[in-house]
């Protein structure tokens, strides 16, 4: 009877572990991974620049200096993208230098352009050639060895505007007349161009907010109005892949990564990714190594940089962390995790304190709100170049449908925080970065992002959806009456611009 029993018991726990195993297979999330597609073991990680100027616009450094200060910080792709101008050579200047002529009335151009010729030298000292090759791509190679390859037709769009700026690449495409954000994407998109909405919170005034709470609040019209209009650009045109969020030292775009949470949730609700670039909207040289953006490519070519950006193949990267919700977070981690003597965390807190002062002297009146908070951990020094000696790199991201589960291979980092709809909802050292979603069911959205953070800055990847295939495809991204402006959009951004102004100026007299 006991042998009868046992033999019972043991084939009933058979049984609610296979049953087990198929109701977890049956639950499983389909998770949409954009970096599927990588192999790992031979592609490389490509250190891009899609945001650059010369003084061919409104940058201070010629595009001899920028190019070798890109060299100097082992850039591997740049893309030059000054206001008006499209970039068609590096080895000569552009056909007309009318956006230079009227920025140098205004002062903000000055100097001659130098372009780099078939070959020369450096200020350095460090000689190179400039050249195409067979495939129509334009390399600079220098006797270092080292190899920088040309985004075609880098431009900033919308040159007389107020900053509603769209970079773009890959189209010849330019209008300098008085434009809008459709105007810029339309032209991009029937040229065939990719694009992405610079900035934007330097156009919604979100800059200007001192805590995330407030920024793209969607119950204020303003916000609710911006939010729409992105949102609507992108359903729209397949060219506009996304935004940039850390831009430069990441005081104007520091809650752009809660605009871009935002339009994941509604994007990926319907199965459509919305992907983030970083950039370092170089106008001056200290600036040139602060954000980038890590493309995951088999070649150093433009046609793989493209398949890596429409793909959502990179990562967006960045020395400065400016939002002060996400400082106090990663600080917390780090004291958790490292103690609270360790050096990261000791320098993530020193900024801390220091965004803690600022904001309470903004909030009684000591401070000029103007200037936001004003204060990033960076890693950077008063020159542009890296004091840390290593940089967050992502070796490897695998997925598991069956398991459900998201591992992330890192190297140099400290930190890897996982987001769902704006929400951090687990946090993990390198050594364990895996999540089994299960694990999180009540605190996930219809995507997942990561975030890898260590000494020398953060990575951010770009967002896996979460059972895509089976959204409702006819899910709104725009929320409540939305009408898009078109032209009056603009004047209602100019006006809104000068309002601050003004406003400002009467509230400093009394």
């Amino acid at each position: 009877m006991k042998k009868v029993i046992s033999v019972f018991l043991a084939a009933l726990l058979c049984f609610s572990v296979v049953s087990a195993a198929f109701a977890a297979q049956t639950d499983a999330y389909a998770i949409t991974n954009p970096y599927a597609g990588v192999n790992w073991d031979t592609y490389k990680a490509y250190k891009t620049a899609l945001h650059s100027h010369t003084n061919a616009s409104d940058g201070d450094q010629t595009l001899r200096q920028s190019i070798e200060r890109h060299v100097q910080t082992g850039f591997d792709i740049v893309a030059v993208t000054d206001h008006g101008v499209v970039d068609r050579s590096w080895a000569e200047g552009p056909e007309h230098n009318l956006i230079k002529t009227g920025l140098g009335l205004v002062g903000r151009s000055e100097g001659a352009l130098d372009y780099l010729g078939a070959a020369g030298a450096f200020a350095g000292g460090m000689n190179y050639t400039c050249k195409a090759l067979a495939n129509g791509d334009q390399y600079l190679f220098t006797d270092t060895g080292r190899t920088l390859l040309k985004m075609p037709y880098g431009i900033e769009n919308n040159a007389v505007s107020v900053n509603a700026h769209v970079n773009s690449w890959f189209a010849d495409y330019f209008d300098n007349s008085v434009t809008t954000y459709e105007d810029a994407v339309k032209g991009v998109d029937a040229a065939g161009g990719v694009c992405v909405i610079n900035h934007p919170g330097e156009y919604t005034k979100a800059r200007y907010e001192i805590r995330t709470e407030d920024a793209y609040n969607e119950n204020n019209f303003s916000y609710a109005y911006y939010i729409n209009k992105y949102a609507n650009l992108i359903d729209r045109y397949d060219a506009l892949i996304g935004i940039d969020m850390n831009s430069k030292g990441d005081n104007r775009t520091r809650f752009d990564r809660k605009l871009w949470d935002i339009l994941l949730t509604r994007f990926s609700a319907k199965g459509k990714n919305v992907f983030a670039i970083c950039s370092s909207d170089a106008h001056q040289l200290r600036v040139i190594d602060t954000g980038f953006t890590m493309l995951l490519s088999p070649a150093l070519t433009s046609a793989a940089a493209r398949t890596a950006l429409e793909n959502g193949q990179f990562f967006g990267a960045s020395h400065c962390i400016g939002n002060y919700d996400e400082l106090v977070s990663i600080a917390a981690a780090l004291r958790a995790f490292y103690g609270e003597n360790n050096a990261t965390y000791l320098a993530v807190q020193a900024v801390v304190d220091q965004m803690t002062e600022k904001i309470d002297g903004i909030e009684n009146g000591r401070y000029d709100a103007d200037s936001g908070i004003g204060i990033e951990y960076t890693v950077l020094d008063d020159d542009g170049f890296t004091t840390a000696d290593t940089f967050p790199a992502i070796t490897s991201i695998q997925v598991d449908d069956s398991r459900n589960t998201i591992a992330v291979t890192a190297q140099d980092a400290l930190l890897v925080r996982f987001i769902s709809n704006g929400n951090v909802f687990a946090v993990k050292t390198p050594e364990n970065a895996v999540v089994d979603l299960d694990d999180y069911a009540n605190q996930l959205g219809d995507y997942v992002r990561m975030e890898v953070f260590g000494e020398g800055g953060i990575l951010y990847t770009q967002a896996m959806l979460l059972n895509a295939e089976e959204k409702d495809g006819a899910v709104s991204v725009t929320k409540g009456a939305y009408l898009n402006l078109g032209f009056l959009d603009f004047l209602f951004a100019v006006l809104h611009n000068w309002k601050e102004i003004i406003v400002r100026y009467f509230t400093n007299l009394l």
